[in-house]
């Protein structure tokens, strides 16, 4: 288990309702607050009532279908926001590696559940980092 002191809140967004599950049990486990939304309406109507610091998304499709999903995902739930989106991505990119793909949207095919902690939390830690002028 990993510590997590942002309790940051993570909006997962996967068809599958065995793997939706499997997710949220991984990341409670890791001190995540999680919302699960089923398809990209289900992750609207969730994530405007509760406003998510991450979007995890995994979504069957290619990935540029997938992809111009959890774009309008984001912009349906915080127009103008850089909420942090993180795309699994079954092909197009090797097993373990990540890939920028927009303003704060990474596309990534983790080998293991510690690379996803890893990548989750430094996202995260970039996008809750307070500003300092």
């Amino acid at each position: 288990m990993q510590n997590n002191p942002t309790n940051a809140l993570i909006l997962v967004v996967e068809d599958v309702h065995e793997i939706r599950e499997g997710m949220e049990k991984l990341l409670t486990a890791d001190g995540y607050r999680v919302a699960l939304a089923r398809d990209e309406r289900d992750a609207l109507d969730n994530g405007r009532l509760k406003h998510p610091d991450l979007i995890l998304v995994s979504l069957a499709g290619s990935p540029t279908d997938v992809s111009l999903a959890a774009t309008r995902i984001r912009e349906g739930i915080q127009p103008g926001q850089d909420v942090p989106v993180v795309i699994f991505c079954g092909g197009g990119i090797g097993e373990g590696d990540e890939v920028a793909i927009g303003h704060n949207v990474h596309l990534t095919r983790p080998d293991n559940f510690n690379q996803l902690r890893r990548m989750l939390a430094r996202l995260l830690d970039q996008n809750l980092a307070p500003v300092c002028n």
